[in-house]
C-alpha cells in the first residue's frame, strides 16, 4: 500500500475518528501514561522500547487504515515514532492496511486541556469503554 509521510490531525478531527474500528490511537508516553490518562482506546507502546516492538506493532494495527500517534506534547517522540513506524512498514514484507499515518496536533496535554474525554483505566490495551 503507497504511504505518503506523516501528517497530523487536530483534537476536533481526532473526535470524529475514534470510533472508527480502522483508526488505531498509538500512545507512545513512557511512565506518564501510568500516573495520567489516556484517550480512550489507545494503544500504549512506549517510546523507550518502540523500535524492539514494530513487529508487534505492525501484527496488532495490521487491519487498520490510520494510525493516530500521539505524546505528551506530540513535538518529538509521537513524531520520531510515527515516522520510525512508518519507515518500518515501508520496508516490510508483510501486508498491512495502513494508508495514513499521523500525529495529534498538542499531544496528549492539549487533548485533555481542550476539554475531550480522557480515561483512567489499567487495561492493555484500554477497552475503550471509559470516559
Amino acid at each position: 500500500m503507497a504511504r505518503k509521510g506523516v501528517s497530523y490531525v487536530t483534537a476536533a478531527q481526532l473526535v470524529s475518528m475514534v470510533r472508527d474500528p480502522r483508526v488505531a490511537i498509538i500512545d507512545v508516553r513512557d511512565e506518564e501514561r501510568v500516573c495520567d490518562a489516556h484517550i480512550a482506546g489507545s494503544h500504549h507502546y512506549a517510546s523507550d522500547g518502540f523500535a524492539d516492538r514494530l513487529p508487534e506493532i505492525a501484527e496488532a494495527t495490521r487491519a487498520k487504515e490510520t494510525l493516530v500517534f500521539h505524546c505528551a506534547l506530540s513535538q518529538v517522540r509521537g513524531p520520531s515514532c510515527a515516522r520510525m513506524f512508518l519507515d518500518y512498514l515501508s520496508e516490510a514484507k508483510e501486508e498491512s492496511a495502513v494508508k495514513s499515518i499521523t500525529v495529534l496536533e498538542r499531544g496528549f496535554n492539549g487533548w485533555e486541556l481542550s476539554g475531550r474525554a480522557v480515561c483512567r483505566c489499567k487495561d492493555a490495551p484500554c477497552k475503550g469503554v471509559c470516559s
